[in-house]
């Protein structure tokens, strides 16, 4: 029961140092015992520690070790669906002084074991290895990153989430809808169609992408919507009308969005088509879209009514080099442009095979997941998305909830300095929350997602001072802080203690007196004294 209660403890290695930090008007020495790690070692410490009494160092001296611990884990995707695999990145990094040989690895999802692999990795190298997961169904899963290095074993577990993505809500704004039968089948998206003139805004509030097509006036409300969406991570796709009468209003929206002035193409009795280039496989934007080669096909022709000045990624080009469709960033979102509209007399595009894999990575790419798989002890504060259904009456609620959010684990409960704008809240990590695991973030009797947490990066390095390095840490302006150099016996403290104290002569005493106590006893029973039953003379 005593070493269960010891294996609990969890301290930092500032921990004990903070404390003696307020030591100042403090005169007693004081003999601090430790590897002095560098990561928790620096001027700034040092004179915390300095008080009005004697501080004397000794460092450990430890045998030098490997020690392999997981610095980070990330997806290949934030999109992650059930049942379909998505890359785990898991990087490795060796803290210690020896290289490590041939270091087990395995990764869990849940109770189930879903890799595992052997390492190399030099003293204070890196090492990256990737694994395919899945997640079966569309709960979160908790997984683990275990090491099996035997020296150094606190850091030998590392925690993260797997979080698969929520409904995509789409909404397409227009006289007809286009790509309804593209969203409305697929059970990854909610998609919802407004036509022109009467906008549904409460979709519009909750849209993660917006399909902007061929409107022929886009009016001030709908600029105000469509900038929300992108303020908020969403992304929108303007399709420009062939009208020359709404152009002046298209040049608001792309003035209000960032993309600067645009210029248009005089309107045409036939539309001249261009033939759109073969998309480059190497773009990010068609990750995992084609195959290992691509062949020759048959691209669509459009006909352009307008071009940009701004520099945007271009994701499709026309062969004459003029871009087709970019993509540019705005506020915390994207704007994706097409430079022709989608009716059959400016594009074949809608007929092509290339018109469904690139709006569906329009959607995909608009999910954002703000909650990052693994979050470190030593973090100040945490972001975290609330649901829209939660945010709406977020505000209405907090004066009578004075608790707030919460974390909890098992019997565990830290109520964290918060604050809420809008959509996000921001928690800040409490005092006496240092025991790595997963922590359910709570509001009242609702659990709002659950979080891993683990030790800070700057325990696993195990690079630490020598004696002399500590003493020019020190400096010559401190006359009351002394280093001992370590050993692995303690001779040197004890050394430095007689020198101190002098030579003890109480254990010399206490030997004389027990010497004297034992010759007592010895004349009593072996010395000459009178016979039992000796008559008395008489006086």
């Amino acid at each position: 029961m005593y070493l269960e209660k010891l294996d609990g403890l969890s301290i930092s290695a500032q921990q004990p140092l903070s404390k003696i930090g307020s030591r100042d008007n403090d005169a007693r020495d004081l003999y601090i015992i430790s590897d002095f790690q560098r990561n928790a070692i620096d001027g700034e410490v040092i004179d915390k520690i300095d008080g009005q009494g004697k501080v004397i160092l000794l460092p450990i001296v430890a045998k030098p070790a490997a020690n392999v611990y997981v610095d980070s884990v990330w997806l290949d995707d934030a999109f992650v669906r059930p049942r379909m695999n998505v890359g785990l990145h898991v990087l490795l990094r060796n803290g210690g002084a020896l290289a490590a040989q041939d270091c087990p690895v395995k990764v869990f999802l849940g109770n189930h074991q879903v890799g595992a692999f052997r390492v190399d990795v030099g003293a204070g190298q890196a090492t990256t290895h990737v694994l395919q997961v899945q997640v079966q169904d569309d709960v979160m899963v908790l997984g683990r990153v275990v090491t099996e290095d035997p020296a150094v074993t606190f850091d030998n577990v590392f925690n993260f989430t797997l979080q698969p993505a929520g409904l995509i809500k789409i909404l397409e704004i227009g006289n007809e809808s286009v790509t309804r039968g593209l969203y409305a089948n697929e059970p990854l998206f909610s998609y919802s169609f407004s036509r022109t003139g009467s906008v549904d805004y409460a979709r519009l509030r909750e849209a993660d992408l917006v399909v902007v097509r061929e409107v022929k006036e886009v009016e001030a409300g709908l600029r105000e919507g469509l900038r929300a969406v992108l303020k908020r991570g969403g992304s929108v796709v303007v399709v420009p009308s062939s009208e020359p009468v709404g152009r002046r209003s298209y040049q608001l929206l792309f003035t209000d969005l960032g993309l600067g002035t645009v210029e248009w193409e005089q309107k045409s009795v036939a539309p001249e088509l261009r033939e759109v280039a073969m998309p480059n496989a190497r773009e990010p934007f068609f990750r995992n879209v084609f195959g290992a080669q691509q062949r020759a096909v048959t691209m669509p022709r459009v006909a352009p009514v307008l071009r940009w000045a701004r520099t945007g990624t271009d994701i499709l080009r026309l062969r004459d080099g003029d871009s087709y469709l970019a993509k540019f960033a705005s506020g915390a979102g994207h704007v994706y442009v097409f430079s022709a509209p989608f009716t059959r007399e400016y594009s074949d595009f809608v007929a092509h095979a290339l018109f469904v894999p690139v709006m569906y990575r329009m959607a995909m790419l608009s999910y954002r997941n703000e909650q990052l798989p693994a979050y470190r002890l030593s973090s100040r504060s945490v972001a975290l998305q609330l649901g829209r259904e939660s945010g709406a009456t977020l505000n209405d609620r907090r004066q009578g909830d004075e608790t707030g959010f919460r974390f909890v684990k098992d019997s565990l409960v830290f109520i964290p300095p918060q604050r809420v704008v809008g959509q996000e809240v921001q928690l800040e990590l409490p005092e006496g929350m240092d025991q790595a695991g997963f922590y359910q973030v709570k509001r009242g009797a609702s659990i709002i997602t659950t979080l891993a947490f683990n030790q800070s990066k700057q325990e696993s390095e195990l690079a630490s001072y020598s004696a002399d390095e500590l003493r020019a840490l020190i400096g010559p302006n401190r006359p009351n802080m002394q280093v001992l150099d370590g050993d692995v016996d303690g001779l040197d403290l004890a050394k430095y203690r007689s020198e101190q104290a002098g030579t003890p002569l109480w254990r010399y005493f206490v030997a004389l007196a027990l010497v004297c106590l034992l010759a007592e006893a010895m004349l009593v029973r072996f010395g000459g004294g009178r016979k039992p039953g000796a008559k008395l003379s008489a006086a």
